[in-house]
C-alpha cells in the first residue's frame, strides 16, 4: 500500500499516520525525517542536503526528490509507505509520479482529510493550551499567527494537489474534523476500497 496523506497543518496526518503504520506495518516517510536521516548516513544526496541547511537555505525540490527517492529503496518499503508532508508543490508530485513510475509501481490513493479553516485554529489554540496545562512545551507552531501563515502557505503551495490527483482518480476525501477513530475507520474504509480495486 503506497498512499499520500494531503491536508493542511493540525489535519491530523501525523496521528492518522502513525496508526496507519501500527496496523500496517508500513513505514511513514516525512521529509523532514528523511533528510536528517540522510544527512546523518553521510550519503551523497544527504551531504548536498546538509551544505544547504549549514547555509541556513531551503533544501531543492531536486534534493528532496532525491532523498524521497534513495529512502523508497529501502527495504522496509518494499511493502509499501506514507507520504506524510510530501509532496508539497506539483513540482513534487511530478517527481513522486516519476520516481515511483521508473520502479513500476504507482500510488494507491492520495487521502485528503479536509477541515475548516476556523476549527483547525480552534484545535491549535486547544493544543496549546492543553500542553501549558501539563507543563509541556508549546510547539512554536501553535501560535494563531504562526499557524495562520502555515495555512496560507499551504493553500497557495500545497492545495493545488487535490485537483492534480483529483484528476488522476487517486483523491479520496475524509472528514477531518470527526473524532480521531472516526477518521481513522474513513481511512481504512478508502484504504479496503482501494485495494479491491487493483
Amino acid at each position: 500500500m503506497r498512499l499520500i496523506l494531503l491536508g493542511p497543518p493540525g489535519a491530523g496526518k501525523g496521528t492518522q499516520a502513525q496508526r496507519l503504520v501500527e496496523k500496517h506495518g508500513i513505514p511513514q516517510l516525512s521529509t523532514g525525517d528523511m533528510l536528517r536521516a540522510a544527512v546523518q548516513a553521510g550519503s551523497e544526496v544527504g551531504k548536498r542536503a546538509k551544505a544547504v541547511m549549514d547555509a541556513g537555505e531551503l533544501v531543492s525540490d531536486a534534493i528532496v526528490n532525491a532523498i524521497v527517492a534513495e529512502r523508497i529503496d529501502q527495504a522496509d518499503c518494499a511493502k509499501g509507505f506514507i507520504l506524510d508532508g510530501y509532496p508539497r508543490t506539483l513540482v513534487q508530485a511530478d517527481a513522486v509520479e516519476s520516481m515511483l513510475s521508473e520502479r513500476g509501481i504507482g500510488l494507491d490513493t492520495v487521502i485528503e482529510l479536509v477541515v475548516d479553516d476556523r476549527a483547525l485554529v480552534g484545535r491549535i489554540v486547544k493544543r496549546a493550551e492543553d500542553a501549558k496545562a501539563a507543563g509541556q512545551p508549546v510547539r512554536k507552531d501553535d501560535n494563531p499567527a504562526v499557524f495562520e501563515e502555515r495555512l496560507r502557505e499551504y493553500y497557495k503551495k500545497t492545495a493545488p494537489l487535490t485537483g492534480y490527483y483529483y484528476a488522476k482518480g487517486k483523491l479520496k476525501t475524509v472528514d477531518g474534523l470527526a473524532s480521531i477513530d472516526a477518521v481513522t475507520n474513513e481511512i481504512e474504509a478508502v484504504l479496503t476500497a482501494a485495494a479491491e480495486a487493483r
